[in-house]
C-alpha cells in the first residue's frame, strides 16, 4: 500500500509587526513646522538706551549703538544705518528695564539681573527678596535697582556680585526711577510716584535731603500730587530736568533747591526729557499722545516748535546724540526715529527711522515667487511689505503726503489714512509696467490699486458706481461696499466684488472698467434655507472672487452659499453649486485647480473647478476657521481657527497630519511659494512669525494626528538672525529616526514563499533574447579591435578588467621566468571563483549577489566561459540549491534555459553530469509544481472577491 504524498501547506501570511503600545508612546514633538524666527519687531514701551562709541583715527564721527527691547529679548541697532546687528536670547520673564556697560548690556527679568556680552548670558544676579524689579542703573562699579512696588532700593558690586545696600523708603514715597547727578560722588535723585524727589548717600544709606512736592510743583498743582514721569540731567551741573503726569515740565537746581524755569506741555503726561549738548540751549520733551516740543531755555522755556502726531502711540524714550543736532525717541507704536536739525531755529525734521506694524496685523500674504516679501495689512490702517531675508528692506507703502495735510488741517496723521485692509490681491507678472496690488478697505464702495515697485499707492481706484444714468424715475441701484477682490495671473486685469452681488472688471494699466459679471438672483433651493425678504435674495454679498490661470473662468462665491462659475470672455453664467453653508472665503491654488472655501458651519471644503463639484471636506474644527493657504506642491492645507490651532491636512489622503496649539490665536496664514517657511499673525502681537517647513530638510513621517496629540508650542523669537548663530537656530531641524515600516521586505521570506530578485524584468527578458538583440544591433563596419594594454600590464580573463600582479618571490628562489603564463595559467574569473568558494551545501547568497549585479552580456558570456566538467557540475549544483532555498525564482529559471541552450550537446555526451542534471529535473519540477498551484489558488480568490463585491 503506497502512502499519498500529503498535499503543499498554503504558505504562511506575512505577520504585521507589533506596534508599540500606548504606554511607551513617545512624546509629541512637532513634525512639519518648527519655530524659526520672528519678523516686524522693533520696540515696545520699555525706554531704549544709547550708546556713543568713539575709534582713533574714524573720520565719520563716533559709532551710535541702540538697545531696543522686543518683550522677552532685546536688539542692537546700528544707529548710522538703522539695521539689526544682533539680538538677545529670550529670557524666562519680560523685560522691564536694560541698560548698557562698555560690551555688556544689563536687563531686568523678573526678579532676575542678567548680564549679557555678544549676546551670551555671561552672569546674574537674583534678588534675594524674590520681587519683580522695576528700573536699572549703573553707578560706577555699582548696580542700582528698585523693586516693584517701590518701596526698596537694592546696590549691588558688578565685580564681586554681591549685594552691598539696601535702602528701604518711607511709607509715603514710591521709587519710580532713579537719577545719579554730575560730579555728586555717592549720591542718586530718587523720583516717586507722589511727585516728590529725595536725595540719597548710597555708602551710607542715609538720606541727605527731601525735595518737597511744592517746590517742584506749581501751587496749583500741588494737591493734586501728579507722579514724576522723566528725570534726566542737563548739559549745566546741578541742573535736572523733571517731567510730571500732568504734563508740566520743571527745570530744577538741585543744589538750591530752587526751580530756574517752569513749562507746561499740552496733551497728555511727559514721557521723557532732553537737553542738547551741542552748545544750543534747547530742550525736548516727549508726550504720552506722540507729540514732541522743543523749548528755547534762553528764552525762559518758550516753545519753538510742536511736532504733533511724531508717533502714533506714546514715546517712551527720548535721547541726544552726544554733539550732534540729533535726538532719538522711540515709541509703542513699535518704531525709533531720529530727528535732525538742519539749523538753530528750523523745527526738525524725521532723518532716519525704522518702524514695524503698531497694531497687530490681521491680513497677510507672500508676494511674488521667490519667497521673501510678504505683504501685511494691520488695524494700524497701513500696508507694508516685510522682508523676510533682511529687516531693513521693510518698508510702508506710501498713501501720500499725508503729513504735509495732517499739518495743513491740525490733525492726526492717524485720521487720514485708509479704512482697514479687509482683502488684498496682487499679480507679480507685470510688476514693472503698471500697478500690481488690489485692496479693498472696510466699509467703502471702490477698491484701490498699489504698485510695489514704486513702493505707493496706484492710479486707480475701481468703484461700483454705474455710468449709465438711470431712465425717468428708476433709482441707481445701490452701492455696495467692496468685499472681495481678484487680479488675474497675467496682471492685466483686476475684479471687485460687493456686498450688494456686483462684479466688474477693470483693466490694470489704464482703470478702464471692461467687464460686468451679472450674479442674479438668490436659487429658490438656497433661499428656502433663510429667512430672506425678496430684496435680499437680489443684493448677493460676494465673498470671494478668484480666476484661473488661463483666464476661461470668473469664480464667485456668496454669503447664501453658493459657488458661481462665469465665462471670463462672455460673462455668461455657466455653472452653479450649492453648499450646505454659507461661503464665508475661498483660495484658489491655480496650479492645480483645487478651490478651498471657508464654510459657516466650521467645515473647510475643496472644489475642483474643472469637474466642479466637492472633492473634499475638512472638518475638526472647534471654532470658526480664520485663513487657509496652499502649499505649493498643492499637496497640503493648512488652517488656523477660533481654537487656536494650525492644522496641516493632506490633501490626497484627506488625513489630518499636522496640529499645533499657539499661545494666542492666529487670524492669518501664508505659505511660502518656495514650500521653505509658514507664516503667521497673531492677535496680540505686531509681530509676523515664520514656521520652517520640516519636510523641506530632511525625511518627515506622514502620520495621522489626534486630538490627544496637540501641544502648545511657543512663538517664534527674534534670536535667529545671528549669523554666528544661524546653525544653533537650525538645530530644531535635526532628522529624527524614520519609523519602521512594518510592511518592508526582509531578504527571505518566511516559511514556504517564494523570494524573488526584485530586479526589472527587462534584464531577464534581454538575456533570454540576447542573441537576437545582438543580430539586430550588430553594426554594418566590423568592429574595430580595441587597444590592448601594455605588455607589461598583462590581464586576467573574465568579463571585468583586471591585471595580473607578479607575486613577490624570494631572494633564493628561481630567476622569473619571461612567460605571462606562469602568472596566468591559475587564475580564473570572479564569476568562477565565487561559484567555486560558496558551500556545495549552502544557498550560494555570494555567487548569486554577484550575478544579478552583472549586465546580461556579462552573464552570457560568463556562461560560455564554463567549458571544463568540473564548473558544469558546480553550476547545475548551484542552480540546485538555490530552488531548494526558495530564493530569485526568476533568475534560476532564466540561467537554467540559457545554459542548456549553450552546454546541451556537452550534458548528454558526459554521463558524469546526468546524475546532477536528473536531481535538478527533480527540484525543478516540484517547484514549479508548487508556484502554480499558489498561482491558481490566488487567482481563485481574487476572482472570487471581484465577482462578490
Amino acid at each position: 500500500m503506497s502512502i499519498e504524498e500529503e498535499p503543499p501547506s498554503p504558505p504562511r501570511k506575512r505577520q504585521r509587526q507589533q506596534t508599540q503600545n500606548k504606554v511607551d508612546k513617545p512624546k509629541y514633538e512637532l513634525r512639519l513646522f518648527v519655530p524659526f524666527r520672528a519678523l516686524g519687531l522693533i520696540t515696545n514701551h520699555i525706554p531704549f538706551v544709547i550708546q556713543t562709541r568713539s575709534h582713533k583715527g574714524a573720520t565719520d564721527g563716533p559709532r551710535i549703538h541702540i538697545l531696543t527691547c522686543l518683550g522677552k529679548s532685546w536688539a542692537l541697532w546700528n544707529g548710522a544705518k538703522m539695521d539689526l546687528l544682533f539680538v538677545g536670547p529670550e529670557v524666562e520673564q519680560p523685560i522691564s528695564c536694560m541698560i548698557m556697560d562698555g560690551d555688556a548690556v544689563w536687563i531686568a527679568s523678573g526678579p532676575n539681573m542678567i548680564k549679557f556680552i555678544r549676546g551670551k548670558e555671561v552672569s546674574r544676579l537674583v534678588n534675594p527678596l524674590g520681587t519683580t524689579l522695576s528700573f536699572l542703573t549703573i553707578f560706577g562699579t555699582q548696580l542700582i535697582c528698585l523693586t516693584e512696588d517701590g518701596r526698596k532700593m537694592l546696590c549691588w558690586d558688578m565685580k564681586e556680585e554681591v549685594l552691598e545696600t539696601t535702602v528701604e523708603f518711607d511709607n509715603d514715597f514710591t521709587a519710580i526711577s532713579i537719577l545719579h547727578p554730575a560730579t555728586y560722588l555717592n549720591k542718586v535723585l530718587v523720583s516717586s510716584s507722589q511727585g516728590a524727589m529725595q536725595l540719597w548717600n548710597i555708602r551710607s544709606k542715609s538720606c541727605i535731603h527731601k525735595f518737597a512736592t511744592s517746590s517742584l510743583l506749581s501751587s496749583s498743582n500741588t494737591s493734586e500730587g501728579f507722579a514724576i514721569t522723566a528725570l534726566t540731567q542737563s548739559s549745566a551741573i546741578d541742573v535736572v530736568g523733571i517731567g510730571f503726569a500732568s504734563g508740566e515740565i520743571s527745570v530744577y537746581d538741585v543744589r538750591t533747591d530752587e526751580r530756574l524755569m517752569r513749562m507746561f506741555m499740552e496733551g497728555g503726561s511727559v514721557r521723557a526729557l532732553g537737553f542738547r549738548s551741542d552748545g544750543q540751549p534747547i530742550m525736548a520733551s516727549a508726550s504720552s499722545l506722540g507729540h514732541i516740543a522743543i523749548w528755547d531755555l534762553n528764552e525762559g522755556g518758550r516753545l519753538l516748535h510742536m511736532i504733533r502726531g511724531a508717533h502714533d502711540g506714546a514715546i517712551s524714550a527720548l535721547e541726544w546724540v552726544p554733539g550732534q543736532p540729533v535726538f532719538i525717541t522711540s515709541s509703542e507704536d513699535n518704531s525709533v526715529k531720529q530727528w535732525l536739525f538742519d539749523s538753530p531755529t528750523a523745527a526738525p525734521r524725521l532723518f532716519k527711522y525704522r518702524s514695524g506694524h503698531h497694531a497687530p496685523p490681521h491680513l497677510i500674504r507672500y508676494y511674488g515667487e521667490d519667497g521673501k516679501q510678504l505683504l501685511t495689512a494691520s488695524r494700524d490702517r497701513s500696508l507694508r511689505c516685510t522682508s523676510v531675508v533682511r529687516d531693513s528692506r521693510s518698508f510702508e507703502l506710501s498713501q501720500g503726503s499725508l503729513i504735509k495735510k495732517a499739518s495743513s488741517l491740525s490733525v492726526p496723521v492717524a485720521n487720514l489714512k485708509f479704512p482697514p485692509i479687509t482683502a488684498i490681491s496682487h499679480s507679480s507678472a507685470r510688476s514693472k509696467d503698471w500697478d500690481d496690488i488690489l485692496t479693498a478697505h472696510s466699509d467703502e464702495t471702490f477698491a484701490r490699486t498699489w504698485t510695489m515697485q514704486n513702493k505707493r499707492l496706484g492710479k486707480h481706484t475701481f468703484g461700483f458706481a454705474d455710468t449709465t444714468k438711470a431712465k425717468g424715475k428708476e433709482r441707481a441701484p445701490p452701492l455696495g461696499s467692496a468685499k472681495s477682490v481678484c487680479v488675474t495671473a497675467c496682471g492685466n486685469f483686476g475684479l471687485a466684488g460687493s456686498s450688494t452681488g456686483a462684479i466688474h472688471m477693470w483693466n490694470m494699466q489704464s482703470g478702464i472698467r471692461r467687464r460686468t459679471f451679472r450674479i442674479g438672483p438668490c436659487p429658490p433651493e438656497v433661499a428656502g434655507r433663510f429667512q430672506t425678504t425678496e430684496k435680499e435674495t437680489k443684493e448677493r454679498c460676494v465673498t470671494g472672487l478668484v480666476t484661473d490661470p488661463l483666464n476661461t473662468v470668473v469664480i464667485a462665491s456668496t454669503l447664501d452659499g453658493t459657488i458661481n462659475f462665469f465665462d471670463f470672455h462672455t460673462t455668461s453664467l455657466e455653472h452653479t453649486v450649492t453648499l450646505p453653508s454659507a461661503a464665508v472665503s475661498m483660495t484658489l491654488q491655480r496650479d492645480s485647480g483645487l478651490l478651498a472655501i471657508v464654510c459657516d458651519d466650521m467645515v473647510v471644503r475643496l472644489v475642483d473647478i474643472e469637474t466642479r463639484s466637492v472633492v473634499r471636506e475638512f472638518g475638526g474644527f472647534r471654532g470658526r476657521v480664520l485663513d487657509i493657504t496652499f502649499s505649493p506642491d498643492s499637496r497640503w492645507l493648512i488652517t488656523t481657527s477660533l481654537d487656536s490651532i494650525i492644522r496641516t491636512f493632506d490633501i490626497p489622503t484627506g488625513r489630518l497630519i499636522d496640529a499645533f496649539k499657539t499661545s494666542s490665536v492666529a487670524t492669518s496664514v501664508s505659505f511660502s511659494p518656495t514650500n521653505d517657511f509658514l507664516a503667521t499673525s497673531h492677535v496680540d502681537s505686531v509681530g509676523v512669525y515664520l514656521w520652517a517647513n520640516r519636510a523641506q530638510y530632511t525625511e518627515v513621517a506622514i502620520q495621522t494626528v489626534i486630538e490627544e496629540d496637540i501641544a502648545v508650542v511657543d512663538l517664534p523669537s527674534m534670536h535667529g538672525v545671528a549669523e554666528d548663530e544661524a546653525l544653533d537656530s537650525l538645530s530644531p531641524l535635526e532628522a529624527q529616526d524614520p519609523p519602521i515600516d512594518v510592511f518592508s521586505t526582509p531578504p527571505k521570506l518566511d516559511g514556504d514563499l517564494i523570494t524573488l530578485t526584485l530586479l526589472p524584468r527587462s534584464k531577464w527578458q534581454t538575456l533570454l533574447n540576447l542573441e537576437v538583440i545582438q543580430q539586430r544591433n550588430k553594426p554594418r563596419e566590423p568592429p574595430k579591435a580595441p587597444e590592448k594594454a601594455p605588455f607589461f600590464l598583462p590581464t586576467l580573463p573574465g568579463v571585468e578588467t583586471r591585471f595580473a600582479v607578479e607575486p613577490k618571490k624570494d631572494d633564493a628562489s628561481e630567476k622569473p621566468s619571461r612567460r605571462l603564463e606562469q602568472v596566468t595559467q591559475n587564475a580564473g574569473s570572479v564569476f568562477l571563483q565565487r561559484m567555486l568558494e560558496d558551500d556545495v551545501n549552502g544557498d550560494y547568497e555570494s555567487f548569486f549577489s554577484f550575478s544579478k549585479t552583472l549586465s546580461a552580456a556579462a552573464v552570457d558570456l560568463e556562461l560560455r566561459s564554463l567549458v571544463t566538467l568540473d564548473s558544469l557540475r558546480t553550476f547545475l549544483n548551484a542552480l540546485t540549491q538555490r530552488l531548494l532555498s526558495h530564493q530569485d525564482f526568476e533568475a534560476v529559471q532564466t540561467f537554467l534555459d540559457v545554459f542548456l541552450r549553450m552546454h546541451a550537446d556537452i550534458i548528454i555526451s558526459n554521463s558524469e553530469l546526468h546524475d546532477d542534471v536528473e536531481k535538478l529535473m527533480k527540484v525543478q519540477r516540484s517547484e514549479s509544481q508548487r508556484i502554480l498551484e499558489l498561482i491558481a489558488s490566488s487567482l481563485g480568490a481574487l476572482g472570487f472577491v471581484r465577482d462578490t463585491l
